[in-house]
């Protein structure tokens, strides 16, 4: 407030202070202007009267601020003169009195918006308007007054400089700017201070530059700093008007702190099935500093797992990642020490008495065991196998391990995926590999098998290994001609001709290459009309022995070719050679090589043939009808209401199944039977011999009385027919005895088997047939006892 007071003051004695100044200059001019009367007497050019006009800025009152007095020397005060003002601000920030002259501002002026208007002035005859002087010009300068404070245009303000840095180290600069007149006063001039921030900072009282005061800032102690800086003007005087702005200050992160790790031992553990590659865990040394300062680099400098695990650093290059490098085995090294050494990646070397900037600890790796898969002790085996080789013919033993401390048994077989003909066989506890189907090297030259090791107590932990079996090459074929060979001889052919060059293929693959020998059969040794020549490079000649051919005599020869191959043992074949006999012409071309057509006899007519193919057909015909007649004759008689008839007898053929394992047969061939007298029973058949005798051997007496002379009584046929077979050793039995490996379901009677009955000579009580309901009435009656407990025969 005190300030504001002083200004004040100030500025009104300025405005009396250039009240004066404007009065002397009045005076002034009206005795410059009495001289310039006198002078008018001998001169006839006039001149305006007036002065430069000056104004301070910020006029407050409410009256207009008086300027200056416009003066012609034509004016004699009797007002017809005029006076005239345009320009700048005319009208409507100046005002002018067009009779007296005089110039007033009617606006608040100032000088930062605008510091001089430029005005034009010019005298007239009131009544006729006529310019009695040429158009003048002048100015109205507007006069500062320090109104403005200084103003930081670029505040607030931020900067950045690395911890550490000594005292004196250049910060920032700082600059306020003050809109008032720098050529008037020291309005404009300004000097700077700092009001917050001390003792760490400091500011040039005239530059503004920003230093540091205050040596060795840790930004790990201190990051951010912020200062107040005051900019004033006057020269700092007291009065000034002063502005302010903040200054933001970050340390930057040097490297000076070495990394620490938070655990001098670490603990860690991996399954032994751990793939190589695969992460066993992390560490970390801890660094007080940031960024780039606080990278790390690890490495593995001592222990008994330095070959055994790696260690790199993650993708933020702070962890330091453990990895395996090697397989791991439980059973072979159960537990790793590993000294470990984290150091900074980027050292400053200004810093290196804090040093060093590295640090150690120990990390401990126990393997955890795992149920493994069993492990041949070969990765691939490679078999050569003969083709001959007998079928159980052992030519492998593969062998693998259960890889655990409890090694259990191991239990081999092959995966019938790689074998899907069965040509081999493994033997399930010795692992060794024979062969089950005879080999075929022309067939399939190489089997690849898997073969699988699968431990006994973990049958999911199954180890595998392939089998490369090459079937070796036997001569076990013979040689062939290469194809089937069809020659010609020409009619007119002399002896010594060639009619055809031969050639024979083998499959087999001996290992001196194929060799083929060829000759005639010996059956054709002395053939009179073909010879052979064994050219001794796989190939022979079919020659002529004779000339004079004729296809009348014999149109077509068969010379069997013997062809042996070289290898052991040796193959032979016999291949038969067709040569037709043509007729050609003088350059050995054929014409025709046809044989003579077979003709009828003349005295055979085509009607005559017509009559015998009719006759065959009639009697083809005749006996296909009489086959189905006889067919027919075998179908027992029936009637339209026997037809209708739908009665099956049921045979059992397990046991256990009840009424759920039964085979339905028509019951139609027992409507017809032939029932003979008991005494033709005794008839026997020889031809074939009973397997068991009949399990019946009780029937109700009642039965046999009720066999009817018609043949019609089904139970009696029944009845007949078990006597017979009963009475027959050597008929083919139609009871036979089953032997079951288990007991069925499903029957409300349960098991029929004797198996579980009571080991005794007596025969078996029926009875309890009567309590399984009607279904098993028939049964009951047909092996039942009567009350009277007669047999039946």
């Amino acid at each position: 407030m005190a300030d504001v007071l002083l200004s004040r003051r100030n500025f009104t004695m300025i405005i009396t202070l250039l009240m004066l100044l404007t009065l002397i200059e009045g005076l002034l001019g009206d005795k410059v202007e009495k001289d310039l009367r006198v002078k008018s007497l001998s001169r006839v050019k006039r001149g305006w009267v007036w002065n430069q006009f000056f104004v301070l800025e910020e006029y407050t009152e409410q009256k207009p601020l008086y300027i200056g007095k416009l003066h012609s020397d034509m004016d004699k005060g009797d007002g017809s003169i005029k006076y005239i003002l345009s320009g700048e601000g005319a009208g409507t920030t100046f005002t002018l009195d067009d009779s007296t002259g005089d110039i007033h501002a009617i606006q608040r002026l100032d000088r930062e918006v605008k510091a001089q208007y430029v005005l034009r002035a010019q005298a007239r005859n009131r009544e006729t308007g006529r310019p009695l002087e040429p158009e003048s010009e002048f100015i109205v300068k507007i006069q500062d007054i320090n109104d403005n404070e200084p103003k930081f245009l670029d505040g607030p303000y931020r900067a950045t400089i690395p911890e550490m840095s000594p005292v004196g180290t250049y910060v920032i600069r700082v600059t306020a700017v003050d809109a008032d007149d720098p050529s008037y006063g020291n309005s404009a001039r300004v000097v700077y201070s700092i009001l917050e921030g001390q003792p760490y900072f400091s500011v040039d009282p005239k530059t503004g530059d920003v230093r540091v005061s205050l040596a060795e800032m840790d930004r790990e102690v201190r990051e951010q700093y912020q200062l107040v800086i005051q900019a004033k003007d006057m020269e700092g005087q007291l009065g000034g008007l002063a502005g302010t702005t903040t200054v933001n200050i970050t340390l930057s992160d040097i490297n000076d702190n070495p990394p620490k790790f938070t655990q001098k031992l670490y603990q860690m553990s991996v399954l032994e099935s751990g793939p190589v590659g695969s992460m066993v865990g992390r560490i970390q040394a801890k660094d007080r500093d940031i960024g780039i300062n606080a990278e790390m680099k690890y490495s593995i400098i001592d222990g008994d797992g330095r070959d055994t695990f790696d260690i790199s650093v993650d993708a933020s290059n702070l962890y330091g990642v453990i990895t395996i490098k090697k397989p791991l085995d439980f059973e072979r090294k159960r537990s790793y020490t590993l000294k470990v050494e984290g150091s900074n990646a980027h050292v400053d070397p200004r810093f290196a008495n804090k040093g060093p900037f590295s640090d150690v600890t120990i990390v401990h790796v126990s393997v955890e065991d795992v149920d493994e898969a069993p492990e041949f002790d070969s990765p691939l085996y490679y078999v050569e196998v003969p083709e001959d080789a007998e079928i159980g013919t052992v030519f492998k033993m593969v062998s693998a391990r259960d890889p655990d401390a409890a090694n259990n048994s191991i239990r081999y077989s092959i995966e019938r995926m790689s074998d899907p003909e069965k040509f081999f066989y493994m033997d399930i506890t010795s692992g060794s590999l024979m062969t089950l189907l005879p080999l075929d090297r022309e067939e399939i030259s190489w089997h690849n098998l898997t073969v699988l090791a699968m431990e006994m107590n973990n049958p999911s932990k199954i180890g595998s290994v392939s089998v490369a079996i090459k079937v070796l090459d036997v001569n076990d074929n013979p040689p062939s001609l290469t194809q089937y060979y069809e020659a010609f001889v020409c009619e007119h052919a002399k002896a010594g001709q060639l009619i055809q060059t031969v050639t024979a293929v083998d499959p087999d693959e001996p290992t001196g290459g194929q060799r083929f020998y060829y000759s005639l059969a010996p059956e054709a040794a002395n053939n009179p009309n073909f010879t052979l020549r064994d050219n001794q490079d796989n190939s022979a000649w079919i020659l002529t022995r004779r000339g004079g051919w004729s296809s009348r005599t014999q149109s077509v020869y068969y010379l069997p070719i013997f062809v042996s191959d070289g290898d052991q043992p040796a193959q032979s074949s016999t291949s038969t050679l067709t040569i037709r006999v043509c007729s050609c012409d003088a350059d050995g071309n054929v014409l025709s090589c046809d044989a003579e057509a077979y003709t009828l006899p003349a005295s055979l007519s085509r009607a005559a043939l017509i009559a015998i193919l009719a006759c065959a057909f009639i009697l083809f015909v005749m006996i296909i009808l009489m086959l189905s007649l006889r067919r027919q004759s075998k179908k027992p008689y029936l009637t339209k209401e026997e037809e209708n008839v739908h009665e099956n007898i049921v045979r059992y053929d397990d046991e256990g199944g009840g009424e759920e394992d039964t085979e339905a047969f028509d019951i139609y061939a027992l409507w017809g039977p032939r029932v003979e007298p008991l005494a033709n029973y005794s008839k026997l058949r020889q031809d074939m011999l009973p397997e068991v005798q009949s399990l019946s051997r009780y029937v109700p007496q009642p039965c046999v009385s009720r066999i009817g002379e018609d043949g019609t009584n089904v139970h009696g046929y029944v009845l007949a027919k078990i006597y017979e077979a009963d009475s027959d050793p050597c008929a083919p039995p139609y009871d036979s005895l089953q032997t079951y490996a288990y007991e069925g379901e499903g029957s409300i009677a349960e098991s029929l088997s004797s198996l579980q009955s009571p080991a005794s000579q007596t025969d078996h009580e029926y009875d309890y047939l009567n309590d399984w309901g009607p279904r098993f009435h028939k049964l009951a009656e047909m092996y039942g006892v009567s009350d009277e407990n007669i047999p039946m025969w």
